[in-house]
């Protein structure tokens, strides 16, 4: 018999991750699985069973390869021939975590439940930030494998 649990019944983690020297798409596959609630054995698809993620020292993320330069983000204003088109490069030096940002929201699920599961992510330059007082688990990632997200 399947057991569904109520919303009542889940309980959100925080964890904490520090980005130095941390490679953008593998980071941001690990960070979409906690965020949409993977690593936990009471995962359904259609709820909103996800963890927080704090990211610190953003301004020292890595692209593999010459991606840095290269890379292409596209969007669109809206009004005939605005298609606006920028690299890694110029976009952190706007906005540091943006990058990050795109590409784990790539990696959730379209909609309203994966626009709820994106604020869950905290993105911060520098090592300090707000939320130590929620005492997240600290997830060192030299010693974790990609198949071995964090389990509960």
């Amino acid at each position: 018999m399947t057991k569904f649990v109520k919303n009542s019944e889940i309980q959100s983690n925080w964890y904490e991750i520090d980005a130095k020297n941390a490679v953008v798409g593998r980071l941001a596959t690990i960070i979409s699985k906690i965020i949409r609630g993977k690593n936990k054995n009471t995962y359904t698809p259609h709820m909103d069973h996800g963890d927080f993620v704090v990211v610190k020292n953003i301004e020292l993320i890595k692209f593999t390869g010459k991606k840095f330069q290269n890379k292409k983000y596209y969007r669109h204003t809206g009004y005939p021939g605005g298609i606006k088109e920028t690299t890694p490069e110029k976009l952190s030096e706007k906005k540091p975590g943006e990058a990050l940002k795109l590409a784990v929201k790539r990696m959730l699920p379209g909609g309203v439940l994966g626009r709820k599961q994106l604020t869950k992510l905290k993105i911060y330059s520098g090592s300090e930030h707000p939320h130590s007082s929620q005492n997240p688990k600290i997830i060192d990632l030299s010693k974790l494998n990609n198949k071995n997200i964090i389990r509960n």
